[in-house]
């Protein structure tokens, strides 16, 4: 056995007494690898003042895999209920490309009753019934649009501004940009449920840092009280054993880090050991709902077997913004692994009642509750998905993909709350007016946490790369 063999099993070894297999659930790869303590670089995590006045610190990021019809859903349309049944117009059909191969069947009328909510008059289906008592609180985006036809591509494009995995998630960047607010909880957390465990089939690429170093990309907390596997220090091990071996590691590295200058991965790995030991305390008390209130926990849906994984979720995430994480990635995934997320190539009716279900209480409860708490004017609170579904029918009793045209919305966080900017057109077809493409969308959200995203950049392979590539711009309407 070689003598870097020999330290590297004995580091390994070393690593295991100190939560380092912790580090498979917050970096890529999994492997482990020699540390650094994070004492002997710079800390790229520090705190760092906004660029000018900011009117949010944190996001909460809904990400509704699979993508809902907002047809059903937010955007009420007349006129596809008169031609339900009826061929696509020629007018509308023009230049048309199918997103899949399912062909362009006949016009579809959704099913579901509609309502007029609060001041702002913003219409909701019957699907929604809670979240449509907080109409008031919301800024809809009807005239939302992107690229892709795919589930992957158009994610990619939704969460890093790029056609093809590489680029750095939104949240990433908002780490680069402003670092981290609490130095013993990740800046940038990912929790989903069911199905969609991975990502809704896009897996960890949606929450990577891509070229950024590798410090900055979520870190995925699991269900259950655990948030991190083999976070916990082992029984046997005293925290002084531990803080040794941690301190060991320091010196064994020192050289290391001299003759690998600018190795992200390696100082993220570092870096991660230290927070893992910090974590063993915070990550579980963060995710700890047993101190909040019975009353607390049945307004978001804890206990319900419809709504319990997604609204403890929308919980933790509430607990995690007010403890200072920058950013929180929610993943809506299927609560039955029978049934498909909001994919609803087929049976869209009940597809949706039991999406609906899941999302509808706990996200009411979550901007409730977030307001209550005087959170909301500080959060921005973000639903979206990769793209929203066809007018036309397809299967018979579903709906195809639909870049063209779709629902977004956004509350808090300094935006116009009770207002509607843009629309689609007549059948919902394509975004006509207040067209707001997901580059739009990222350049908005960073402008409210104080970045200006054509100023917010990293120099990668000679270019000067920023978080909406060479697009963007900030949609001042809603602000």
């Amino acid at each position: 056995m070689s003598k870097n063999d020999s330290r590297r099993d004995f580091l390994l070894g070393a690593g295991y007494g100190l939560g380092g297999l912790a580090l498979s659930g917050m970096l890529p790869g999994g492997g482990m690898i020699s540390a650094v303590s994070a004492a002997v670089l710079d800390d790229p995590l520090a705190p760092k003042a906004p660029m000018f006045p900011a009117k949010a610190k944190a996001v909460i990021w809904l990400h509704m895999a699979g993508a809902p019809s907002t047809l059903d859903l937010f955007d009420y349309k007349p006129e596809l209920v008169k031609l339900h049944g009826q061929p696509l117009p020629d007018s509308f059909a023009k230049n048309l490309k199918t997103a899949t191969d399912g062909g362009v069947g006949a016009l579809y009328a959704t099913k579901r009753t509609w309502k007029q909510y609060g001041e702002s008059g913003a219409w909701f289906s019957d699907l929604l019934p809670n979240l449509a008592e907080r109409a008031d609180d919301i800024c809809f985006l009807k005239g939302s649009k992107t690229e892709g036809s795919t589930h992957v591509i158009s994610s990619l494009k939704l969460h890093t501004s790029g056609l093809v995995p590489g680029r750095p998630a939104l949240g990433a960047w908002v780490q680069y940009g402003l670092g981290s607010a609490n130095p013993d909880l990740p800046g940038f957390i990912v929790l989903a449920n069911g199905k969609s465990g991975g990502g809704g089939g896009r897996g960890q690429v949606i929450w990577s840092s891509g070229f950024l170093p590798a410090v900055y990309q979520g870190t995925a907390f699991r269900q259950g009280d655990s948030p991190i596997l083999n976070l916990a220090r082992p029984g046997l091990e005293s925290d002084g054993e531990q803080r040794g071996t941690l301190d060991l590691i320091k010196q064994l590295n020192q050289h290391l880090a001299a003759q690998r200058p600018g190795d992200s991965e390696l100082e993220a790995r570092a870096r991660s050991y230290d927070l893992a030991y910090r974590m063993q305390t915070t990550a579980p008390e963060a995710v700890d709902l047993s101190k909040e209130s019975a009353a607390t926990k049945e307004a978001y849906g804890v206990g319900d077997a419809a709504t319990n994984d997604y609204a403890v979720n929308l919980l933790r995430a509430r607990r995690l913004i007010e403890r200072g994480v920058r950013f929180v990635h929610v993943i809506s995934g299927s609560p039955d692994d029978k049934q498909p997320d909001w994919d609803a190539h087929r049976e869209i009716e009940k597809n949706h009642a039991l999406m609906a279900r899941l999302v509808d209480k706990p996200i009411a409860a979550l901007l409730a509750d977030l307001k209550q708490r005087g959170l909301l004017d500080s959060t921005l609170v973000v639903w979206t998905s990769e793209f929203g579904r066809t007018p036309y029918g397809q299967t018979g009793d579903g709906r195809d993909h639909n870049p063209w045209g779709f629902t977004s919305w956004i509350a808090g966080g300094g935006i116009k709350a009770g207002t509607t900017h843009g629309s689609t057109d007549e059948i919902g077809l394509r975004a006509a007016s207040g067209i707001v493409d997901t580059y739009d969308l990222q350049a908005t959200l960073l402008h409210q946490l104080g970045l200006d995203h054509r100023q917010l950049t990293f120099q990668y392979q000679g270019r000067s790369e920023r978080a909406t590539t060479v697009f963007g711009e900030v949609v001042k309407e809603i602000i």
